[in-house]
């Protein structure tokens, strides 16, 4: 029986992410959003679950990231936590809830960290929101940066493109993931970039790094659990690997389930009282 203050020694912590990278052993994130899902990818052995801003696209069915609320994220992440006994649970902060200024962004993230029980929280940016990421790690709260793509900033890109293909940009991103490594980030998702350069950042941070779309050079990779697993048609960026196709077995369960209860074969005598 669990005790007071006990520690749970197969439970992936951010600290661990260091251990990784020392290591050499690779880092495997999914994306999850609900109870039920989280404890699937959690008993397949991924070591961290990410409950993405993403939600507001696969769960909301929104164009972009940007309409997902705190109260929402805190939803989703409560559920999430709760399914989760191995993987490190790492939530985003969404747009607007750490952008005004660093105090407001505390606030945010401690809210956060005590209603949903997860182990650490995610920011998108680089030098600009430091105040923000010092003053979360300062409370004692740890912290993944996210550099490269950050969809909170998609209509400053104005697109969903490759980052820092041009020299100013690739040195910027280098000089903003060895700011958030020196403020104390456990790790930074790098977002499609290209792969040499993921590659050199990672090499120059203490930190882990963690790839989507920025090829295989990086501590871990990320992926959207609902893309993974082909439960969406129409969207397959080069990145993007399946290793399922749930679209297909999802559908024709639910066909073969109506063809069952219109033809009164479901339920039969076997599946009544």
């Amino acid at each position: 029986m669990s005790g007071y203050l006990s520690t749970d020694t197969k439970k992936i912590t951010a600290n661990r992410f260091y251990d990784f990278k020392q290591s050499g052993e690779k880092i495997s994130m999914l994306t999850a959003y609900d109870y039920t899902t989280a404890k699937i990818i959690d008993v397949g052995g991924v070591d961290s679950i990410l409950i993405g801003d993403s939600a507001s696209n696969v769960m909301a069915g929104n164009a972009d990231t940007l309409p997902i609320t705190v109260d929402q994220m805190i939803y989703h992440a409560r559920s999430v936590a709760r399914a989760v006994n191995h993987a490190l649970v790492l939530c985003d902060m969404p747009f607007g809830s750490y952008q005004v200024c660093r105090d407001e962004a505390v606030r945010n993230a401690l809210r956060i960290m005590k209603e949903t029980g997860v182990d650490a929280l995610k920011l998108e940016g680089g030098v600009e929101i430091l105040p923000a990421i010092e003053g979360i790690l300062n409370a004692g709260v740890p912290v993944c940066g996210h550099l490269g793509l950050t969809p909170q900033s998609i209509h400053k890109f104005g697109g969903y493109g490759l980052r820092a293909k041009s020299e100013e940009e690739a040195a910027k991103l280098i000089s903003d993931a060895k700011a958030l490594d020196a403020a104390g980030c456990f790790a930074i998702v790098l977002e499609k970039v290209p792969a040499e350069l993921a590659a050199e950042v990672t090499k120059s941070v203490s930190c882990a790094t963690i790839g989507i779309g920025a090829g295989n050079g990086t501590d871990g990779q990320v992926l959207v659990y609902a893309d993974m697993m082909g439960m969406s048609k129409g969207f397959k960026p080069k990145f993007l690997r399946q290793y399922a196709d749930l679209w297909t077995t999802m559908t024709d369960a639910v066909g073969n389930y109506v063809r069952d209860v219109k033809s009164t074969d479901f339920p039969n005598a076997s599946e009544s009282y």
